[in-house]
């Protein structure tokens, strides 16, 4: 399964995040926005979409928040569990597809094989054929544009490399090691910066979290939530180093204001 899915994954594009850039182009600048309560009345929509690139993950609803989101989609970033997961959690929320322009393109994290039968069937214009998702078309999720320019994956080494040198959790020293993941919105961030010239975060977890809604587009107040599989409060203080290092610029809302 996984040859086949990768043996359509053949554009000159696929081996880099973005197409390929003029030489002469300026730094690449990236938005990259995480669906954290804290953009809710934020305003920061247009300064989202002034990037030359949006990263977006999971329930990346736009439509409504514009304001304080922007709608802007270049990269949506997405295991095909975490986008499953997300349409079945907030579709009361208007969460029905990903976002499905002309610029998207969808990058999977590879975690379970539904991922290269979904990108098997997305690139050969087919229902996935085996598995869980079996009878699906993809173009409920991508829309009908499906070409190979529109796809990407990253190798899981690369997933390993910035579990490993980054986001290595307590409970890996545990029996509970197997549970735990680096969350999509982690990922997408540091494959952001070892993409992107500059790089500013929106949307993700900042110490003064218990002030906000869960979600931007909570119609009701939602407290944050922890579970073992991921280590938000880890991947907090990384966000916070990396700010202190000058090597990320992150949104705190009025935090220290």
């Amino acid at each position: 399964v996984l040859q086949a899915a990768l043996s359509l994954l053949n554009a000159s594009g696929s081996a880099l995040l973005p197409d390929p850039r003029p030489r002469a182009a300026r730094c690449a600048r990236c938005a990259v926005v995480g669906n954290g309560g804290i953009l809710s009345g934020s305003s920061m929509g247009p300064a989202i979409d002034g990037h030359d690139y949006v990263f977006r993950v999971n329930g990346a609803i736009t439509e409504g928040f514009e304001r304080d989101v922007g709608s802007r989609t270049s990269f949506y970033v997405f295991s095909t569990n975490t986008m499953v997961n997300s349409l079945h959690s907030y579709a009361k929320d208007g969460f029905q597809h990903p976002p499905q322009t002309p610029e998207t393109r969808y990058v999977f994290l590879p975690d379970h094989d539904r991922d290269y039968l979904l990108l098997r069937a997305a690139l050969s214009h087919q229902r996935v054929d085996s598995g869980r998702d079996k009878g699906v078309w993809p173009q409920q999720f991508f829309g009908q544009d499906l070409r190979v320019g529109k796809f990407r994956m990253l190798h899981p080494d690369f997933i390993r490399y910035l579990r490993n040198r980054f986001l290595r959790a307590d409970v890996l020293k545990t029996p509970l090691w197997q549970l735990y993941r680096p969350s999509t919105g982690a990922v997408m961030l540091l494959a952001a910066m070892h993409t992107c010239d500059e790089v500013s975060a929106f949307g993700f977890l900042t110490p003064g979290y218990r002030a906000y809604s869960e979600h931007y587009f909570d119609r009701r107040h939602k407290e944050m939530q922890f579970f073992i599989n991921h280590d938000l409060r880890m991947e907090m203080r990384l966000w916070q180093r990396l700010q202190r290092s000058g090597l990320l610029r992150l949104y705190t809302g009025t935090e220290g204001t």
